[in-house]
Order: C-alpha cells, then sequence, then structure tokens
C-alpha cells in the first residue's frame, strides 16, 4: 500500500491480506505504536501499584480493593455508549491526547497526595473511576481513527502490531511494577504510569497525517445515534456473531483466572513465583496468537481460522478444571497458554474484522458497543466466580469457564464468517 493516510470509503474493493508492505512503515502508525507500548507498559505498572498502594500504604480492607477494583472498569458500563457516539462527531487524535493528560494527572496527584500525607481511600476510588472515563475515550478513538491512520487493507497487520504490544506489556508490565514497588513504595511507582501517558501524548501530538473532522449532521440526538450504533451492531451477521463469540469468551476466561489463584493459593498451596510464572504463560500465549494470526489469515482465511481454532481449543478448557500439583499443573499451564494464544489470535482478526466492515461514520458506535459488550461480559464472570466459588466450590466455576471456552466456536461457525477467506469492506453485502 502507498497511501496510508486514506481509508477505503463505500464504493472501493473489499481489501484483502495482502501480507507486504509492513504497516510499520506509516510513521503515523509507528507513533501511534511507541505511544501505545508507553501508555499500556505504565497502565500493566499501576494495576499492581494502586492496589498495592491501597493495601500497604493505606491498610485498606478487602472489600474497598474489590471496590477499588470495580470501580476501575466501571465507566465502561456507565459511559461507554455515549463515548462512540461523541466520538463519531469530533476528530480522534485530540480525544486521545486529551485523554492521556488526564491520566497523567489524576495517576500524578497519587504520589503527590502520598508526599503530603493526605493520600486516602477515597481519592484513590476517585482517580480510577475518572482514569476509567479517560480510558474508554481513549480506546474507542483509537480503535476508530485506525482505518483511518493505516487504510482498511493494512488493519490485520496493524492490529497484530497492537496486540503484541499488548502482550508484551502485560508481561513485562507487572514484573516491572513488583520490581519498583519493591525498590522504591507502591505510591511512588505510580509515577511511571503517569509519566506514560505523558510521553503517550508526546508521540500523538508529533502524528502528522491527517485527521479530518467526521461530517456530523447538527439536529441528530445524542440519544438517537447510540441506537443507530445497536442497530447497526446486533443487525450485522459478522458483527452479531463477534459480539456473541467474544461476550462468551471474556465470560469463560474470567470464570477461570478469577478463581484460579484462590485454587492455587488456598487449594493446592503453591508459592506466589509459581502462580505468576502460570500466568505469565498467559501473557505469552497471547504474543504467540497475535504473531502468528496474520500469516495463519492469510493461509487458511481469517473466518476459517476463527471456528477451526475455537473447535481445536475447545479439549483444553478441561485440563484447567484439572489443575492440580504435579503434572497436572504442567498439563494446565499448557491449556492456559494454548487458550490465550487463541485469544491474541481472536483479537487481531476480529477486530480487523470489525472495523473493515464499519463505515467510518459508525466507527466509534461500533467500537463503544462492543467494548461494553466485552467488559460487561468480565464484570459477569467476575461476580459469577466468586458466587459459585462461595455457593458450591472453585472447581465449578474452572468446569462453567471450561464449557463456554469449548463453545466460543458456535457463533463464528453459524455466520458468514464460517468461509470467509479474505476481510470484507464497508461496502460488502451481508
Amino acid at each position: 500500500m502507498t497511501s496510508t493516510d486514506l481509508a477505503h470509503g463505500p464504493g472501493t474493493a473489499a481489501p484483502t491480506l495482502d501480507p507486504s508492505p509492513s504497516a510499520l512503515r506509516n510513521p503515523g502508525f509507528r507513533l501511534l505504536v511507541g505511544a501505545t507500548a508507553v501508555s499500556k507498559l505504565g497502565t500493566a505498572v499501576s494495576s499492581l501499584a494502586i492496589p498495592l498502594t491501597a493495601v500497604l500504604a493505606l491498610h485498606s480492607s478487602a472489600g474497598q480493593v474489590g471496590l477499588l477494583a470495580m470501580l476501575s472498569t466501571l465507566a465502561f458500563l456507565l459511559i461507554g455508549l455515549p463515548a462512540g457516539a461523541w466520538v463519531d462527531r469530533i476528530r480522534k487524535r485530540p480525544v486521545m491526547i486529551a485523554a492521556d493528560l488526564a491520566r497523567a494527572a489524576l495517576f500524578g496527584s497519587v504520589p503527590a497526595a502520598w508526599l503530603l500525607g493526605c493520600l486516602t481511600i477515597q481519592q484513590l476510588y476517585l482517580v480510577v473511576l475518572l482514569a476509567g472515563a479517560a480510558t474508554v475515550f481513549f480506546d474507542v478513538a483509537t480503535l476508530s481513527q485506525l482505518p483511518e491512520l493505516v487504510g482498511r487493507d493494512q488493519l490485520t497487520q496493524a492490529n497484530a502490531h497492537l496486540v503484541t504490544v499488548d502482550a508484551l506489556t502485560q508481561i513485562g508490565g507487572r514484573s516491572a511494577g513488583g520490581l519498583l514497588v519493591a525498590l522504591l513504595s507502591a505510591p511512588t511507582a505510580v509515577v511511571v504510569d503517569a509519566a506514560s501517558y505523558l510521553w503517550s501524548a508526546i508521540l500523538l501530538l508529533r502524528i502528522r497525517q491527517a485527521d479530518p473532522r467526521p461530517q456530523h449532521r447538527r439536529d441528530a440526538r445524542l440519544g438517537g445515534e447510540i441506537r443507530e450504533g445497536l442497530r447497526f451492531v446486533f443487525g450485522h451477521p459478522t458483527l452479531r456473531a463477534i459480539a456473541l463469540a467474544g461476550a462468551l469468551t471474556n465470560l469463560s476466561i474470567q470464570l477461570c483466572q478469577t478463581v484460579l489463584p484462590v485454587l492455587f493459593a488456598r487449594e493446592l498451596g503453591l508459592s506466589d513465583g509459581v502462580i505468576g510464572l502460570f500466568f505469565a504463560v498467559g501473557g505469552l500465549g497471547v504474543f504467540i496468537g497475535s504473531m502468528s494470526a496474520r500469516w495463519l489469515a492469510c493461509r487458511f482465511g481469517p473466518g476459517r481460522v476463527l471456528w477451526l481454532m475455537g473447535l481445536a481449543v475447545a479439549p483444553f478448557g478441561a485440563l484447567l478444571a484439572l489443575a492440580d500439583r504435579g503434572p497436572a499443573l504442567w498439563f494446565a499451564a499448557v491449556a492456559w497458554l494454548i487458550t490465550t494464544c487463541k485469544v491474541g489470535i481472536d483479537n487481531v482478526i476480529k477486530v480487523s474484522f470489525r472495523q473493515n466492515v464499519t463505515p467510518d461514520h459508525l466507527l466509534g458506535r461500533m467500537n463503544a458497543t462492543m467494548r461494553v459488550l466485552l467488559t460487561g461480559s468480565l464484570a459477569i464472570g467476575a461476580a459469577l466466580a466468586g458466587l459459585l466459588g462461595e455457593l458450591a466450590s472453585v472447581r465449578t466455576a474452572l468446569w462453567l469457564g471450561a464449557a463456554g471456552l469449548a463453545l466460543v466456536w458456535v457463533p463464528i461457525f453459524f455466520s458468514p464468517l464460517r468461509t470467509q477467506r479474505e476481510l470484507p469492506g464497508p461496502d460488502t453485502p451481508r
């Protein structure tokens, strides 16, 4: 592709999965990858440093730490849909920069208040809630701008790079966070997150490619635009299948990863190091999946890869439910690696499908609708895991998660994606 600053609109040929040239030859995309990498690295650090600040610096209870975790994702459910409609009305890059600056100020207030001796759990509540709202706008704007920045025929490759960055920062960020907390203190480690958002904003400011203001009817009502986005997602067979499969995947994964630490620590008596290594395998799996997604899509067709991989991975959920000391733990680790590898493949191909079938003026609302569904599934999965763990057993929650993972291929199989050999464009018939 030679003109990555122009997105394909209606009337153009459906893009294919041409493996060359590299999307990283686009200077704007390189800056976006850099901004994403530093901000996600900081986020991974604070995902450990913020709860440890509550526990170590403020001596918070388990209930307060749980509320802190809930508030960090609540914004996706509260403002996700209107955020998508707003993003469709305005230029995307200023939204991303403003979100970065807001998060830098919010997280920077934590070490500042700690040094002044006035940090409270209520401040942490407010910080994670408002930072979550900024993240909603940043994520929706980023996904919505990507087709404009790289062109629709480079989306699979571009998304593969972004998912790879996400996997690597998850692996390295939490390790770095633990080291920083040990060397400095939990509140001081949050400085890294604040600095990462400032750096991200600077990189985004350096992008020189056009970021045109979307055409928007002045008489359009926000509620009507939200309903239009919902109708588009649930009325489109491709997006509907992706939404159902993604929600089931998130629900099942969350069921497993919520109760696995309880199983490992309380019932199996594993050390913190072993538990940490087990979950680090998940980051490695996402990395492997994101790196192989583009090749698999080119070789077998993206739609076919989605349901065949889902079917192939189905039996491995049972190995997670059977996790125990000895060889069973190794089998469970392999199962977790394979399962998260599929997640990495899905993240690349599904996001590329979503962006390709959605017209430019609906990208924000589509991405926001998907975010609300997928985040809601994580919240339900966590709540259901806790409920089953209390009323039944940890193994019951694991078996339910395994059953869900065995079925995630079904919505894809019974949709037009089943035999899709290339990524469709927004003008492709449904």
